[in-house]
């Protein structure tokens, strides 16, 4: 593990984003971090595609949505 210099402005968005997210501050810059990466490696997929691509490997799957009309 190692120690990661960021600007202020960004350390209090990361901050900000943490508390809505209910992630410590480590853990959301993990996540932005991950995603950004994988965004690079895969920039034909959307931010959403993405992050239903993690919760899939990590074993979660969403419930079909039913039909809105019923």
């Amino acid at each position: 593990m190692g120690i990661v210099n960021i600007e202020d402005d960004l350390h209090d968005m990361l901050r900000r984003a943490s508390k809505a997210s209910y992630r410590s501050i480590n853990a959301q810059a993990a996540f932005w971090i991950r995603i950004g990466m994988l965004s690079e490696m895969h920039p034909g997929l959307s931010y959403q595609e993405l992050v239903a691509r993690e919760l899939k490997a990590a074993g979660v799957e969403a419930p079909q949505l039913g039909d809105a009309a019923a």
